[in-house]
Formats: structure tokens, sequence, C-alpha cells
């Protein structure tokens, strides 16, 4: 008998309350790894909730045990085609990456990252494109592929955190976990994770109250200065030094450990440090 039971959405919308739009990361199974199937659906999703009038605010939040774990290694989400076009050549992914995290900075109306659990690789720089960021407390955030690969495709973290934390996240790829995501100035606040939901959905009510035409121009005046401090160029040449990163002896040779399977690989990289390998491993198909 053929199984004609529909696969699960990528991604969850609902309206928890007047004028907020929410949209749930839907991979649990896979701790939320962001295949450009999910990608795009996202994508659109926010696009939608920008022309629609009725919504104002929108939080991204994920399913599950995490946030994100990060991009989708996996050799199916390799083989989905991007979520929109960016000129191929040597840096395209972090080029793509950019654009992406752009094109939810450069939406009229604020986004807000809700995250709990696991905020690594692609799934801290989807937070990072957000307007506003709130947190579990124990959530964990950070970037380890800087432990065997390159810097991040979208280098938010001297922007938000400055100097002296940016340089240790990026000399050895720990997570911080919520409280200090807050200290260091990737998050707005923190709050015990039973109470994340309500909490940020409280922020979003908030932020609500305003109306759109008044909200965006709001948003775009914080952006414009971090603009005219250079963040935009930046982040830019911080894709290109991503690209060249991977030109790199190390980095190719961990990319040849991939092909013997994620798990391994990402084992190879984490053993060492004894944190992310802990305990039960992500599923295949992660890059945490």
């Amino acid at each position: 008998m053929q199984d004609t039971t529909a696969p699960a959405p990528l991604l969850l919308v609902d309206d928890p309350a007047p004028h907020v739009r929410r949209l749930t990361l839907n991979r649990p199974d896979k701790r939320n790894a962001l295949s450009n199937a999910l990608r795009a659906e996202l994508f659109a999703a926010l696009e939608a909730a920008d022309r629609n009038a009725d919504v104002r605010v929108t939080i991204i939040r994920g399913a599950g045990s995490c946030f994100s774990a990060g991009y989708d290694l996996s050799a199916e989400g390799a083989r989905q085609p991007l979520p929109f076009y960016t000129p191929a050549g040597a840096g395209q992914w972090a080029r793509h990456v950019v654009e992406g995290c752009f094109r939810i900075w450069d939406l009229a109306k604020p986004v807000i990252a809700q995250v709990h659990g696991w905020c690594l690789a692609g799934g801290s720089e989807l937070a990072a494109a957000c307007d506003l960021v709130y947190v579990a407390e124990d959530a964990q955030i950070g970037y380890p592929p800087v432990r065997s690969m390159s810097p991040p495709d979208n280098q938010f973290h001297a922007w938000f955190c400055g100097l002296r934390p940016a340089m240790e996240m990026m000399l050895t790829g720990d997570a911080m976990d919520g409280l200090e995501a807050v200290r260091a100035g990737f998050a707005n606040r923190a709050f015990p994770a039973a109470q994340l939901d309500a909490e940020t959905l409280a922020m979003a009510a908030r932020v609500a109250r305003i109306p759109t035409d008044v909200q965006q121009m709001n948003k775009r005046s914080v952006h414009r200065a971090m603009e005219i401090m250079g963040l935009r160029a930046a982040v830019r040449a911080g894709a290109d030094l991503q690209a060249l990163a991977l030109t790199t002896e190390s980095s190719r040779a961990m990319f040849a450990t991939f092909r013997e399977g994620v798990t391994k690989g990402l084992d190879a990289r984490d053993g060492a440090f004894g944190d992310y390998r802990k305990g039960e491993p992500p599923p295949s198909g992660e890059k945490t």
C-alpha cells in the first residue's frame, strides 16, 4: 500500500497576536538545518509579511530542541537550487548568504529572532540579520566552522559584539550562552527558556503598537547610521575573505573529511574542544 502521508511543512506560519506574524522553522528532526528549500520558504514568507498591511512585525523561531544548528550540508541539501539568484563564480555561497541577510535587513518591518537551544553557524547568521534578538538564558550561540574551514559568511561579530568578544569567538569557535550573548551585544534580552515564547510575543506586541509607516523610518534610521560607519561594506568584504579561506589546505582537508560523512567531519573538528559533539550527535546534514 502506498504511503500517502504528506510531508510536514518546512515552515509553519501563524498570527499569534494582532499585527504579529510568526514563522517557525520546522525541521526539528534535523535541528532546523537550513536547507535551500527551507530558506526559500522563509524568504518568501518574510516578503509576504512585509507586503501585508495587517502585519507590523515578524518573529522567527525554531521548532523542537533548538533555533537552528546551521546550514544543511547533506547531499540532498546541496542539490536544491538557491532561493534567489546570486551571480556564480568564486565566493558565490558567501555572497549569497550576505545578500540574504541584507534582504532581511532591508525589509520595511521589524523582524525578531526568538532563539533557544543551538544557534550555530548559519543559524547565528540568520539571527544576526534580524532587527531584535531575544534568547533563552541557556541558548548556545556560536560559529564553530572557524576551527577548520573559514570565518563566517556574514561577519557581523565585530559590529555587534565589539573587538575583544568578536576576536575570542573567531579564534576559538566557542559558543556563548544567552546571558553572555546579551552582555556581548548579540542579543537584546535573555529569558528563562520556559518564558521565552511569552516574553518574545510581549515584545513583538509592543513593537506592533507603532504604525508601519513610522516604524520603517525608525528601523531605517538605525541601519543608516550603521551603514555610514561601514557595516555593509565590511560585511561584503568579509564574504570575500570567507571565500578565500576555503582555498586553504586545512579547509580543503575538512571538506574531504565531510565526503566520508558529515558526522565524522564534525567529530574530527570539535572532538578536541569537548563541546558541540558531547551527548547525542546532530543528525547527518547539519553544519554545526
